[in-house]
């Protein structure tokens, strides 16, 4: 990331929990198919398809951290660990989880998309590479959420606004602390004092350029009972990065 070692702390082990990560969220969407019909069924089935081809596409840019170097190995364990333990609370509460990471998600997204200086000396396959998934992530980011709304339709509003309430606080507790916390072994894998490496982190992710503190407005927006994902309209920035894209594939097909 430009050089900048707790950029790149953070994007790596942002890269290590998505695989684990998103089977979690394909699996949580896929147990509902059988609830679905017409266009959300169809929107469930392209957004299976598209965490299935993120999580490729992460597992080989994770593939290109060095296990003898950095603790990779207790990372994923862990990664594991939560996801085991969010996966045997059931498939209601595998799809809460979802839909709260889908939206750390698309803010993340969001930013990504419309900041272009987190990519400024940042080498082109790497930011290519996290821009398309920027993109794709903000085609489906509603497509969890609207399915949650299908099977908690017949829910008393204060219940289905409650479980969203506090599943988002959960996984706000359980996301910033193992981002902070991955990220940082990273770091002191590369020399960095402990405590300098979590302040480091945290300054990323706070101060400048402030990864999730750029995101506040649209995070609390969550909490308003009347919540849509597209409520937050960003679909001007996405047409322009899928013409972006649309022209870049047959010109990177035709360069092969």
């Amino acid at each position: 990331m430009a050089g900048d070692p707790v950029a790149t702390a953070v994007f790596n082990a942002l890269s290590l929990t998505f695989p684990d990560g998103e089977r979690l969220f394909m699996d949580a969407v896929r147990n509902y198919r059988s609830n679905l019909s017409g266009k959300l069924l169809d929107d469930a089935k392209g957004f299976i398809a598209q965490e299935a081809i993120h999580t490729r596409e992460h597992v080989g840019l994770n593939a290109g951290l060095d296990r003898s170097h950095y603790p990779i190995d207790e990372i994923e364990a862990h990664i594991k660990g939560r996801l085991a333990f969010l996966r045997a609370r059931g498939r209601v509460a595998m799809l809460a989880v979802t839909i709260a990471m889908e939206h750390f998600t698309a803010m993340m997204a969001d930013l990504f998309l419309e900041k272009p200086e987190f990519w400024d000396g940042v080498p082109e396959d790497l930011a290519r590479l996290w821009q398309w998934h920027a993109m794709e992530e903000t085609e489906h980011k509603a497509v969890a959420f609207d399915v949650f709304q299908e099977i908690s339709k017949n829910w008393k509003p204060s219940q289905r606004y409650g479980l969203r309430v506090r599943i988002m606080l959960i996984m706000t507790v359980m996301f910033v602390s193992n981002i902070t916390t991955f990220s940082s072994m990273l770091l002191i894998a590369d020399g960095m004092k402990p405590w300098k490496a979590r302040l480091s982190v945290l300054g990323y992710l706070f101060g400048k350029p402030g990864l999730f503190r750029k995101s506040w407005k649209a995070y609390w927006d969550w909490f308003r009972p009347g919540f849509h994902p597209w409520h937050q309209d960003n679909s001007a920035t996405l047409k322009a990065w899928q013409d972006r894209f649309a022209v870049a594939v047959p010109q990177a097909v035709a360069a092969e």
